[in-house]
């Protein structure tokens, strides 16, 4: 199993060689799995920035805890989670859906009306924690996806989301900054790579029932 490989292979690279890029064809892959990701009701309620701007890059390093992945690495993505949840977005899903899979979307109404209900009833906080959870679904794709393809990443939490916010001008957006992800080409200083892979047996970390 070629996923269980890039898993052993994979670990969270600590130095990028800033020299290296990612081409265009594999930034193009991981961003399809990405894409192709579950998400809770299908309604794929975040956007990932795909931060290209040096400059960019060099602000959001202090509200990074000053960590070299955030310049050093071929790629950063930001993973955002919407700030809200509204009928608009539902309303969306709904029609994509009917376009795609060919269902008239009168047909559609009763599971538009039980996502807006249980949506609708939860407080803005609730919505906020909920859609932050979605792009880390998202976030595990892009790193199997990137293991697969012999690529490092590094995901990140180390960062202040209100400075991610301001620099990023996400609150206009709609969008609120939940997880980073680096991209790029492992150093050969990075001495993280050269430690065994610690992880839980599985009789700890399973119980059948």
């Amino acid at each position: 199993m070629k996923l269980l490989d890039s898993l052993n292979w994979r670990y969270a690279t600590k130095k990028y060689d800033a020299t290296r890029k990612v081409s265009e064809e594999n930034i193009d892959k991981i961003k399809e799995a990405i894409r192709l990701s579950a998400s809770s009701y299908g309604l794929q309620l975040f956007k990932v920035l795909d931060i290209r701007s040096n400059e960019l890059r060099e602000k959001l390093l202090p509200a990074s805890w000053n960590q070299p992945q955030v310049t050093d690495a071929s790629h950063l993505f930001v993973f955002c989670g919407y700030s809200d949840v509204t009928n608009e977005n539902i309303d969306f899903y709904l029609n994509l859906k009917s376009e795609v899979q060919g269902i008239a979307i009168e047909d559609l109404q009763g599971y538009g009306d039980f996502m807006k209900n249980t949506l609708g009833q939860q407080p803005a906080e609730a919505k906020q924690a909920w859609t932050a959870k979605q792009t880390y679904i998202a976030l595990s794709s892009a790193l199997a996806a990137a293991g697969e393809l012999e690529i490092d990443s590094t995901p990140m939490e180390g960062f202040d989301p209100a400075a991610y916010g301001e620099i990023l001008g996400l609150e206009e957006k709609g969008l609120q900054a939940a997880v980073v992800m680096a991209i790029g080409y492992r150093s050969d200083e990075d001495q993280t790579q050269h430690g065994a892979k610690v992880r839980k047996s599985k009789a700890d970390l399973f119980e059948v029932i």
